[in-house]
């Protein structure tokens, strides 16, 4: 059995600068749920009515399911078409994140709920027809052949589909409500907006390669897949939030994020701006710097920092 020779990655030798961008990006973002003090919630938690509460838990299940599906299939489907070795290590990075991203809604779930909610959450996820059907479209794609293709359904999984979800933490914490977990779903979206963007930019360096009549192929079937996702996650939105009043402004956040998407891959947003008007209260709880709760010593909220060692020398103890 003759082996396939293995190259030593070079990070001194870079051919394309954005792969060691968004590495020390990804690198100096990185965080762990255990440092947001998700038990500081515990009251808030509490006043919210059991409906609130499971569409919670079913918000979150959700999300995890997605981030399971980026974890193990998604971004390792695209390391085999990676242009450069640093694109293969980024891409091993992101995995990595969806993993911890899956595991921060199970510090949730562990801290805030009981059991048997949760597992009914669980239960629910797997029988809930649209959530299913999203995850099995975007998976056909990851298991092709097309590397264009499974770009594309990434990018629409980071950038679009996962805010459905993410509108939930958002309005709870712009009334004051479960503001720790807001400030761990935003290191989440901050990942995930990082995500979006280089999986779309390599979208854009691969299609420089192939004739224009393909690229226009593949902007069709961009935009004939995100409408299909949209009709699906219309269905999801309303079966999450059907006792609610808040449906309809989670789809207007759907179609400003699908606009986003569609702007990482280099294309022209499809949604008019009065379909895509969110919320402002919305926009601002989703900025990274919208931390509720940091603590500086910590390094809790969503400025959460990594401290950096360095060494002193005998005129620091002058005083």
């Amino acid at each position: 059995m003759k082996l396939s020779r293995i190259s030593a990655i070079n990070w001194n030798k870079i051919s394309d600068d954005k792969d060691l961008e968004v590495w020390n990006r990804l690198t100096s973002n990185f965080w762990l749920p255990e440092k947001v003090p998700l038990s500081n919630d515990i009251p808030a938690w509490q006043t919210l009515s059991a409906a609130e509460q499971q569409l919670t838990m079913r918000v979150f299940t959700g999300l995890t399911l997605l981030d399971t599906l980026q974890n193990v299939i998604g971004a390792p489907s695209l390391m085999p078409d990676a242009l450069t070795p640093h694109e293969e290590a980024v891409l091993s990075n992101i995995s990595f994140m969806e993993a911890v991203h899956a595991r921060s809604y199970s510090s949730i779930f562990s801290t805030l709920c009981q059991t048997k909610d949760v597992d009914a959450a669980y239960a629910w996820s797997e029988e809930n027809a649209p959530l299913q059907r999203k995850a099995q479209i975007i998976q056909q794609h990851y298991r092709g052949d097309d590397p264009l293709k499974k770009k594309i359904a990434s990018v629409f999984l980071e950038s679009f589909l996962f805010y459905s979800g993410f509108w939930l933490p958002m309005y709870l914490s712009s009334r004051g409500k479960l503001t720790n977990t807001a400030d761990l779903i935003r290191l989440i979206i901050r990942d995930e907006a990082v995500h979006g963007y280089y999986i779309g930019y390599k979208h854009q360096k691969n299609q420089e390669k192939i004739s224009l009549t393909q690229r226009e192929e593949l902007k069709r079937f961009a935009f004939d897949l995100l409408l299909e996702l949209y009709d699906n996650e219309l269905q999801y939105t309303d079966e999450l939030y059907a006792e609610t009043t808040w449906a309809d402004d989670v789809k207007a956040f759907l179609c400003y994020n699908a606009n986003k998407a569609l702007m990482n891959l280099g294309y022209e947003p499809l949604f008019p701006a009065e379909m895509a008007k969110v919320n402002p209260a919305i926009l601002a709880a989703l900025s990274p710097n919208a931390d509720e709760n940091h603590d500086f010593f910590s390094g809790s909220g969503s400025s959460y920092v990594m401290g950096k060692a360095v060494e002193t020398e005998d005129e620091d103890w002058n005083f």
